[in-house]
Formats: C-alpha cells, structure tokens, sequence
C-alpha cells in the first residue's frame, strides 16, 4: 500500500489512498482520494466494505476519523458506498450524493440516515474555509442518472468518478498515465458500454466549462495528467456509447 499526494500546499493537500493490491474486490482496483485543507477533512468515494479498514490506515497517515466533514459519493454503486456505514460510525461526517439515491443508501445497512444530503440534479459547492471551495459538478448518465464529479480549484484536479476509469487489477495499475493512445484499449471497452450517450458526454462538458484540469483522477485506474488530459477529452467528445450504440435484440453495434 502507498500512498500518492497528487497536490500540496501550506494550507491544502490531495491525496490518492491507494489500498492494498490484494484487497481489490473482485479484481477492479478503486482509488479513494482525501482532500484536507487545514484541518478540514473530504473523503472521496470511500469504496467497498472490504477496502475500508485498509483505507482508513491509509487516511490516518494525513488526519484523524473527526476532522473528515464531509464524504462524497460520486454515484451509488457498492464499490463507492458498501463500507459507508462503518465510516459513519467513526466520523462525523456529512455525506453527499445525488437527490436520486438518497432513498437507496439505507439499503447498505445504515444505523439511520440523519446524514446523508441529497445534492440537487445542478450541483453545489463545499465550503472549506479561508477562501477554499469545492464544486460538485453534474455527471448526470456518466454512468449513473444521478452522478456527480468534484472539481477542486485550488488543486485544478477533477476528480471524475467513472469518467476515465479503466478496468485493471492493482498489480496492473500505474499511477500516472501521460499519453492516451497506448491506454485507448484499457478504457475504450467501458466507456463506450457504461457511459449513457455522447449528449451526456456534451453536456458535462459544456457544464465542466473552461475550468483548468491539471488532473483527472477517476475512481478506478490511472490518474491523467500532462498531454493525456487533454487528449482524454477530445477524445470522450466524440465517442459513440450506451444508447447511441444499441440496437434491437439487445445488442450493440460496434
């Protein structure tokens, strides 16, 4: 296990909490990601049950359980939320997600869900202190209806949830990735196939706008940074996926 500080500075700190390569669930790597700035803790996506004990070892390197203000859930899948209740148990937290799953979290086996916050379809932001913000971008069908990215503008990382996740084991993953076209068959499949649409794809990136990304770091697989970022995205921008791509009988055109 290692940990990867993706930003830092006097005040502000971004953090990939790698876990362990054996404890990858079911064979897909996740990435967990800790934004502190000051003692103001955000955990990102905190992943499976089986990964949480590894990634609070992991956390507890940067702050305590309490400083953690907010957990936020990109979308509601069980590699994101199945630990979420025994992260309430020790934090204080607020957690945030999409208005849409709000009624489905207590399904992970909360104690209760005094909270949990539900995000409107159009965003919000985090206030973190001294001039330091968050922005809860809308994902929406990239892959889930109710999915949200954060943006951190000290940082100018994106971290995109699905968007740029590619299907690799810990024991193949790589940190960084600096050019796109020999890592296009690793997330080519997947996107094309969970991503909603290419309208999706348009509208988050209209709604994305000109905010600078230094940084794109998906929840599963490497994080893009350099020419790749760029490349990514002219990329995605064109792509036919989901509904674009099905036809009748269930299957896909290719």
């Amino acid at each position: 296990m290692h940990n990867v500080e993706l930003y830092r500075d006097d005040a502000h700190l971004c953090v990939l909490l790698n876990e362990s390569e054996e404890l990858d669930e079911g064979g897909i790597h996740s990435n967990q990601f800790l934004i502190l700035h000051q003692e103001f803790g955000v955990l990102l996506d905190p992943g499976g049950f089986g990964v949480m004990a590894d990634v609070l070892e992991a956390m507890l390197t940067y702050c305590e359980p309490e400083q953690i203000r907010y957990i936020v859930l990109s979308h509601q899948d069980p590699d994101i939320v199945g630990g979420l209740a025994s992260w309430l148990e020790l934090t204080r937290a607020t957690v945030l997600i999409s208005r849409l799953w709000t009624r489905f979290i207590p399904h992970y086996g909360l104690p209760n869900t005094d909270r949990i916050v539900a995000i409107p379809d159009t965003g919000a932001q985090i206030d973190l202190g001294t001039s330091a913000v968050l922005d809860l971008i809308p994902a929406h069908f990239l892959h889930s209806e109710g999915n949200f990215q954060v943006y951190d503008p000290r940082a100018k990382i994106l971290f995109s949830g699905d968007v740029g996740a590619s299907e690799l084991s810990g024991a193949e993953t790589q940190t960084f990735i600096e050019d796109l076209a020999p890592h296009l068959p690793r997330i080519e499949g997947f996107h094309r196939r969970y991503m909603a649409s290419n309208r999706a794809i348009k509208a988050w990136r209209e709604t994305l706008g000109e905010r600078p990304v230094e940084l794109l770091a998906p929840q599963h697989g490497p994080v893009y940074r350099g020419a790749a970022v760029g490349q990514f995205l002219g990329w995605l921008e064109g792509l036919e996926c989901g509904v674009d791509l099905l036809q009748p009988g269930g299957v896909f055109r290719r």
